[in-house]
């Protein structure tokens, strides 16, 4: 008899064993670093990382961007947003060290020569290696618009052939512009990188709560017997910043808020949270089923589309008062569109997509609500909603009825509430960058965008947006809404079409950690009498 101690835990062991990992002799180039991509979340990242000893052994990580500036300089911009506390004197030592493993150099992106002066650079680093093996991981922090010129001049001056080591090559959103934009970006880095070789990054598929996604559905029965259209009423997937253009509407208007989130991030947590099982955990096979369930769901029609843009509200300006902005701008700052996804399961659930700036609050959720309880024995009663808190304060937590203490009979809605930083009380839930570029270190593509998946999501949003964009007849006007808003006041007769019905509560109770009360849309009774 085995006397090995059973396992407390559950492990998931088919995780893609043929993942060839860079451990050593690895140089990591940055390509725009001297962007606000580059210093706010990959080189945090990278030093995340680094710090706690998940680089390949004696890495080196070389800038390269149109910036000249000295290593001073470069080192004072890739660490302007690390955070080490005072008095943390490991954090601090490790930082040093990571400045003196980065260093920097400029070129163009668009001629030959400074690609060959940027190999010569990372040949003499690789001189010092003591084996012939050597591996680079270029990381693409830049615009479109330069993708294909950069990937070309990469394959030419600057890759190291299969016998020597590996080069991967990480991709930055945007992906294109619509379908036959896209299909031009994927074909021409075709031309240069297998797509064994691309990692187009969506940083929400590094996210904790959307990785959990996959645990949450596969790993409970309990889940899994109620996941479809006989059980839920409708599925709304959320995304709300609390602030506006701040003087970048320039960049923002020539891609709005559909190509900026709905089409990339929210469709990516809506595919994990409605494919079917894979067959294993394995990158191809979860990808698979993302595509087939995508591939469901058809174009997005008008009367499925609510636009709004933020007006002056609060002392805050409306988006048309940034100066960056055209004048006569209708690009949408907030969208809400209903997708349905034609397959056994899911047929006649609507899934809403929304997404908006300048709102509220900060917060990104998947609520799912179900559908109404037999009536007879009770009256007017809240339906069940199980919500995946994705960001801030991430939590999963499910809305429940039940009986008031006492010797009254009366049920009220409650929750059953997993929220991470009261649970999970000594765990560091790591930034989305990181998570991702050690998946591309180790070759793991689970978390990627595969170029067939791209191509079906364009599908889905490429007639509504040449709509937006006045391609297909007069652009529509969105509605306004106020600065610091839940949004427009459309909004909730749009969700209401769809099924959605508000719950109410008035009672204390604890949300995210805090105690508050909740007062929503009080039309119905708080307490619902047990006939």
């Amino acid at each position: 008899m085995s006397t090995r101690p059973r396992a407390m835990s559950g492990t998931i062991p088919s995780m893609e064993s043929s993942h060839e990992e860079l451990k050593d002799n690895t140089i990591i180039i940055v390509l725009g670093a001297s962007g606000d991509l580059a210093k706010k979340k990959t080189y945090p990242a990278l030093f995340g990382l680094y710090k706690n000893g998940f680089l390949p052994r004696g890495v080196h990580i070389v800038g390269y961007a149109r910036t000249k500036m000295d290593d001073a300089e470069y080192h004072k911009r890739i660490t302007s947003y690390i955070k080490v506390h005072e008095g943390d004197a490991e954090a601090a030592s490790k930082l040093e060290e990571f400045k003196r493993l980065s260093s920097y150099i400029s070129g163009g992106y668009e001629d030959s020569p400074s690609f060959g002066n940027l190999n010569k650079t990372l040949e003499k680093i690789e001189s010092g290696y003591q084996s012939k093996e050597r591996h680079r991981l270029f990381y693409l922090a830049l615009p479109p618009s330069v993708f294909i010129p950069v990937a070309q001049h990469l394959k030419e001056q600057c890759y190291v052939t299969p016998d020597v080591g590996k080069c991967r090559m990480i991709v930055e959103k945007p992906f294109g512009k619509d379908l036959d934009s896209s299909r031009v970006l994927l074909g021409s880095l075709k031309q240069h990188w297998t797509e064994d070789e691309t990692f187009r990054i969506d940083h929400y598929l590094g996210k904790e709560m959307t990785k959990n996604l996959l645990v949450l559905r596969f790993a409970n029965i309990a889940f899994s017997s109620f996941w479809d259209k006989h059980s839920i009423s409708n599925v709304q997937i959320t995304f709300k910043e609390p602030f506006g253009t701040e003087g970048r509407g320039g960049y923002f208007d020539e891609f709005g808020i559909i190509r900026d989130i709905l089409q990339n991030h929210l469709l990516q947590v809506l595919s994990i949270l409605t494919m079917e099982r894979p067959v294993s955990f394995a990158a191809e096979d979860i990808r698979d089923e993302k595509v087939k369930v995508l591939r469901c769901i058809p174009p997005i029609e008008r009367s499925d589309t609510l636009l709004g843009q933020y007006v002056a509200a609060n002392g805050k300006p409306g988006y048309l008062d940034d100066d960056t902005v055209p004048h006569n701008s209708v690009c949408p700052t907030y969208a809400a569109t209903t997708l349905w996804i034609h397959n056994p399961r899911w047929e006649g659930v609507p899934f809403i997509l929304k997404a908006g700036k300048a709102l509220n609050e900060a917060k990104v959720e998947v609520r799912i609500q179900f559908k109404d309880v037999t009536q007879g024995i009770f009256k007017d009663i809240s339906r069940n909603e199980l919500v995946i808190r994705i960001q801030p304060s991430e939590a999963v937590y499910l809305k429940l009825n039940t009986k008031t203490p006492g010797l009254h009979t009366r049920a009220i809605p409650t929750e059953m509430d997993l929220t991470y930083k009261r649970r999970f009380l000594d765990a560091k839930i790591p930034e989305a960058y990181e998570s991702l570029i050690l998946d591309a270190l180790k070759g793991d593509h689970s978390n990627f965008v595969r170029d067939d998946e791209l191509d079906v999501a364009w599908k889905i949003f490429t007639p509504i947006l040449h709509w937006i964009d006045g391609r297909s007849g007069a652009p529509p006007k969105p509605v306004a809404y106020p600065y610091g808003s839940r949004g427009p006041k459309e909004l909730d007769p749009f969700i209401s079409k769809y099924g959605y019905k508000r719950t109410v509560a008035e009672y204390p109770q604890r949300v995210a950690g805090h105690e508050s009360r909740v007062t929503i849309n009080a039309v119905r009774r708080v307490c619902c009498v047990v006939a």
